[in-house]
């Protein structure tokens, strides 16, 4: 492993690993599967498993009613190529009231939000019109975006000032244009507010589609509770919506801006400068946990946000055991469909050797050490890796160490921090570890990459207490 030296001066030296590198194979710690409920212009085959399923049920009279009174204000939003106008994705939106404002997704509008010489916007209704679309405001951290376009609406959909209030279990009914087959409702259940993501979404237990992205959420009385937004693909029926008074809070916003911004990057970037200063200092808002591990004890954040897994590899035919710990957060920040950011993760990893000497157990700690990636100067979203690498002790840990940073090449101020470290006070065990910390401002990068190594340390030894001997049967008192 090469390294190039920055010129990082910081009060302990320590590593942080690469741009979150994806867990080991098996490993449980792993994000979960979601997938944007938007649709490429790809066509993809019928399903051979399911061609003899039963027919699906007849939608209920109210998604009928609904879906006859709502389909005029619903629209399709495709992001096209200029040269030739080919369709590149597609999404849902909806007008709101009798204005010729459209809310969608963030993630269906990116690719002409992030590149407006490439790729334009345009709108087609149930009816066949189409048009041109202009991108009035996004919120990159809710994933929603306001667009105007050539027509008006008939007032079906409106967020008024107090919005419906969900109860646990009511039927909502999801609007969009699912798979790019044309306009569909579908109907589920509000499950309440899902705790794990940073920011509130809702739990829809019905089914969101590519292609139904931006689309809106209903109650029965067609009251706006949200904007689909994306679903599990680990599960059945899971699905998320974002609330309604995200979309309330931008609708508010393109009031009151004087002008439209000509530069989205530059908007995207300055969000995710909010997000990753809310990000950290909820982070680091208390000390971390410290949990033992062998004879040393590790950082970790347990949080609403933050999941932990562990597990243990010990085999009889090894000559050493390995254990691991880590932590990720079970959301991200979508930026573009090669780019998602704003995202935590640490790891642990205890090897000990139980049948090496010490210079095969050197060595089998040092190629794991090694074995860590930290990115490639050929990715065209962020920069190469500059790494700085360095033997260091905190209080009362000998630690090997490594730092390397990245810097984002469109968002200006936004980094990537890999933090890895190993210990180096024993020589038949080794504790290794990373940070990953994705989309961050610098001086974030080393305040977290300090508290990190700081909080790395050797378990408090637990005396066991004396116990006095009892006297001699007949012996003196």
């Amino acid at each position: 492993m090469k390294f190039n030296k920055l010129a990082i001066v910081i009060a302990l030296s320590w590593v942080y690993a690469a741009a979150l590198a994806a867990p080991a194979a098996n490993a449980p710690a792993k994000l979960p599967q979601l997938a944007a409920a938007q649709s490429s212009a790809k066509a993809s085959a019928p399903d051979a498993d399911n061609a003899d399923a039963a027919p699906l049920p007849p939608p209920s009279t109210a998604a009928q009613h609904l879906y006859g009174s709502a389909k005029n204000d619903i629209l399709q939003v495709r992001s096209l190529l200029k040269s030739g106008r080919t369709q590149s994705s597609v999404g849902s939106g909806f007008l709101i009231g009798t204005s010729n404002l459209v809310v969608t997704n963030y993630h269906v509008v990116s690719q002409f939000a992030l590149d407006p010489d490439t790729y334009v916007g345009e709108w087609v209704d149930t009816s066949g019109q189409r048009g041109n679309v202009e991108l009035l405001a996004v919120d990159v951290l809710h994933d929603l975006a306001v667009l105007r376009v050539s027509r008006n609406g008939t007032g079906f959909f409106k967020i008024p000032e107090q919005l419906a209030k969900l109860t646990q279990g009511q039927y909502l009914y999801s609007l969009g244009n699912p798979l790019d087959l044309g306009f569909a409702i579908s109907e589920g259940a509000y499950n309440g507010v899902i705790a794990r993501s940073f920011y509130d979404q809702l739990m829809f237990t019905g089914p969101i589609n590519s292609g139904m992205s931006g689309g809106p959420s209903v109650t029965v009385d067609g009251a706006v509770a949200g904007v689909n937004v994306s679903k599990r693909l680990d599960g059945e029926l899971v699905s998320f919506l974002v609330p309604a008074r995200f979309a309330q809070d931008l609708l508010k916003r393109v009031e009151q801006q004087k002008k439209t911004p000509t530069d989205f990057t530059a908007v995207v970037a300055a969000q995710l400068l909010n997000h990753q200063r809310a990000m950290v200092d909820q982070l680091l808002a208390s000390p971390l946990t410290l949990k033992p591990m062998g004879p040393y004890q590790v950082p970790v954040r347990e949080s609403e946000q933050m999941r932990c897994w562990g597990r243990s590899n010990v085999k009889a035919d090894k000559p050493f055991t390995v254990d691991d710990a880590s932590c990720a957060m079970e959301s991200a920040i979508f930026v573009s469909g090669s780019l998602q950011t704003g995202q935590l993760s640490i790891r642990h990893q205890y090897l000990r050797s139980t049948g090496l000497d010490k210079l095969r157990f050197a060595q089998l700690a040092s190629s794991s050490f090694k074995n860590e990636h930290f990115g490639t100067s050929k990715d065209t979203r962020l920069t190469g890796p500059q790494c700085t690498e360095d033997f260091v002790k905190n209080k009362d840990l000998p630690l090997r160490a490594v730092l390397c940073v990245r810097a984002y090449r469109k968002f200006a101020g936004l980094y990537d921090f890999a933090l890895l470290t190993a210990s180096t006070d024993q020589g038949l065990m080794s504790l290794q570890s990373r940070l990953d910390a994705r989309g961050v401002s610098y001086e974030n990068g080393l305040r977290l990459s300090r508290v990190f190594i700081e909080s790395l340390g050797l378990a408090p030894v637990v005396k066991k207490p004396v116990v006095a001997a009892a006297p001699a049967k007949g012996g003196k008192q």
